[in-house]
């Protein structure tokens, strides 16, 4: 264990101590600390303020930063994406009174760092992504990822099918992501869930895409969707109306078998959510993005992501990554 490391688990261990101390509320779980009692810009930058791990061991899910954007077609800035929400993330509270929430009061969760990708090997990177997830996954633990640009899913499903077998997929997007091929290229953020169908990762009549919208490179841009079983729903068939309807199909598709949920932040409309590489306009709002994770509640997920957060081009610093924030907590729910 680096030096690093063991002085971020002590700063997190005595952070924690320090807000637990005048607190009523004692758990055997990790809580974040209250800024009733400890200032925000005090302790370790971790996701919520959360205990620092180097394993995922005994840990009902985790937090995982992967901070790659070498597989990205226009705007870089993805690999900070892990830091900032981080970072932001301490304007997230313990409980949500809208919906009850108490994740903490039932599920023990850590922050576990980052993959150690090779930014200048994307192959190599996705290989290492994959065996790092094989370890978090093969013990039991839900892995809660920060991304990273969307080539990071890919590997992050081969882990995941492996242990649970083909999964559903809730996605939400600006884009479907299964084009095959670009610049000679098989893998990058616009095909990671082309080579999940390749390598039979996913249970096609259990995938569902929310919020796809743009131009496109062919005059029948969802055929392939299509072909495979998906659900593809257009971000026009969302314009204007509640998705509550639209989530109580989606539970109804997913059945009771493994879902994994993928979030890509383009998904939401580019006013609301500017950092990011490959903005498109007309998107969801963040009431949408609430309804869809809340809407997510009672399915058996397995793992998640949000990504293609590039916090450089969002010059408030702020809106984007407390909506990230607060929707990775959400996913917990």
């Amino acid at each position: 264990m680096s030096c690093l490391l063991r002085t971020a688990r002590l700063s997190a261990r005595w952070l924690f101590a320090s807000a637990a101390a005048p607190c009523r509320r004692a758990s055997r779980f990790n809580v974040p600390p209250s800024a009733e009692f400890v200032a925000r810009p005090v302790g370790v930058c971790s996701m919520l303020r959360l205990p620092v791990q180097t394993s995922a061991e005994g840990l009902n899910a985790a937090f995982v930063g992967v901070p790659l954007d070498a597989g990205t077609s226009n705007r870089p800035g993805a690999r900070f994406g892990p830091q900032q929400i981080r970072a932001e993330s301490v304007m997230v509270r313990r409980y949500n009174a809208s919906t009850g929430a108490a994740p903490f009061d039932s599920l023990l969760v850590a922050d576990v760092g980052d993959v150690n990708v090779n930014l200048y090997n994307l192959p190599n990177s996705c290989r290492r992504i994959y065996e790092s997830y094989q370890k978090i996954v093969a013990s039991g633990c839900v892995p809660l990822t920060l991304g990273g640009d969307h080539t990071v899913t890919y590997p992050i499903l081969q882990a995941v099918a492996e242990k649970h077998g083909p999964v559903g997929l809730v996605h939400v997007d600006a884009h479907t992501d299964t084009s095959d091929m670009a610049l000679g290229e098989k893998i990058y953020h616009g095909t990671p869930f082309r080579r999940c169908v390749d390598e039979g990762l996913l249970d096609c009549s259990r995938v569902v895409q929310i919020g796809i919208r743009g131009s496109s490179y062919a005059p029948d841009p969802y055929k392939y969707c299509w072909d495979q079983g998906f659900r593809v729903v257009p971000a026009e068939e969302c314009w204007m109306k509640s998705l509550v309807p639209l989530m109580g199909e989606v539970r109804q598709q997913m059945g009771d078998g493994p879902v994994y949920i993928s979030f890509d932040i383009d998904g939401l409309d580019p006013a609301y959510a500017p950092g990011t590489g490959t903005p498109e306009i007309a998107g969801l709002t963040p009431m949408q993005a609430l309804e869809i994770i809340r809407g997510c509640k009672g399915l058996n997920i397995v793992g998640c992501d949000l990504v293609e957060v590039a916090p450089i081009y969002d010059v408030s610093g702020e809106l984007m990554e407390i909506c990230g924030a607060a929707g990775l907590k959400g996913h917990m729910h």
